[in-house]
């Protein structure tokens, strides 16, 4: 008996030493790394001026809008509750947006009188007279066919883009250099994003697969550009939207990076105003250290007290 006991403890600290050190989770804390406010990007600057207001502005207007409409904390709050993330994240997002992109509507009716406008008309996907859907028989996207879920397979899509297209001339057509998303996805003008979280069309399909099996709405196809704009301009949905774009940023950084942000809104602001979070969460991984907030992010982190009475 005695000589088992003893072969089962070296068994037992041989197994645990041959598993080599457990990496702990970083958890990125509350609060700025920044002391003072990055550079805000002059593109922000210049819309900003165009539309005679200032950003303090814009941010009292979008802080209003949540502090009197019940019904969108409400929704902000059910739909944070699904994606398994606090609301304060979709809170912070909402109002970047709202203070260096856009300028929020007085209520949110408004939306969905403006998304109203959009449905039902003859939008498609397309850049110089070739769709979407013909862009990618190329043969170079023959390596996102094995790619399963709507989330690898447009990071796939764009990848050959950044890679194969953009920028190049390829079977005598040349092609910009610009964004997968601004070429491909945004007929009225690039850059442009719609909706109460502004959220981007190629976004949208990114996210697809999640919003499909968490919120129940149907999955989006790329050769339906007006069902893609109705999803992304109606408040319902754009929350959700909204809520599936940071909860991926989350997982990207604890799959990728074992850097855990969910406790940081300004981080989590600051990749929804960026996008690629995996690609971040990667470059994260590489150089260690924590992730720091952009000029979007900052604000959130720098607000965070008010923003959080909020809700």
């Amino acid at each position: 008996m005695k000589r088992t006991l003893i072969a089962l403890l070296l068994t037992v600290a041989w197994a645990a030493s041959s598993t080599g050190p457990v990496m702990a989770m970083t958890i990125v804390p509350e609060g700025n790394r920044n002391a003072v406010q990055p550079k805000i990007p002059g593109a922000s600057v210049r819309r900003t001026r165009a539309g005679r207001t200032t950003f303090d502005d814009k941010y009292d207007k979008i802080r209003e809008l949540l502090a009197t409409d019940k019904t969108l904390i409400g929704k902000i709050k059910s739909t944070a509750a699904a994606y398994g993330i606090d609301p304060i994240h979709m809170v912070g997002a909402i109002v970047g947006e709202h203070t260096y992109n856009v300028d929020a509507y007085d209520r949110l009716q408004s939306y969905y009188v403006k998304a109203a406008a959009y449905a039902g008309n003859a939008f498609r996907f397309a850049y110089d007279g070739e769709t979407i859907s013909e862009f990618l028989m190329h043969p170079q996207f023959s390596a996102c066919e094995d790619k399963s879920g709507s989330y690898a397979l447009w990071n796939c899509r764009e990848a050959v883009w950044e890679k194969s297209f953009r920028g190049k001339k390829v079977d005598g057509k040349a092609y910009p250099d610009n964004r997968f998303s601004a070429v491909f996805f945004q007929p009225f003008y690039a850059g442009q994003t719609f909706g109460l979280g502004q959220v981007n069309p190629l976004t949208a399909m990114m996210l697809s697969d999640m919003v499909s099996r968490t919120s129940g709405y149907s999955k989006l196809d790329e050769n339906d550009a007006a069902e893609v704009y109705e999803a992304i301009m109606d408040p319902d949905k754009s929350l959700a939207y909204m809520a599936a774009n940071i909860r991926r940023s989350i997982d990207d950084y604890k799959s990728i990076a074992d850097v855990d942000i969910s406790k940081n809104p300004g981080i989590t602001s600051t990749l929804y105003n960026t996008g690629g979070s995996a690609q971040r969460a990667a470059a994260l991984k590489a150089r260690g250290g924590l992730p720091e907030e952009n000029y979007y992010g900052w604000l959130v982190n720098d607000k965070i007290t008010e923003l959080k009475s909020l809700l």
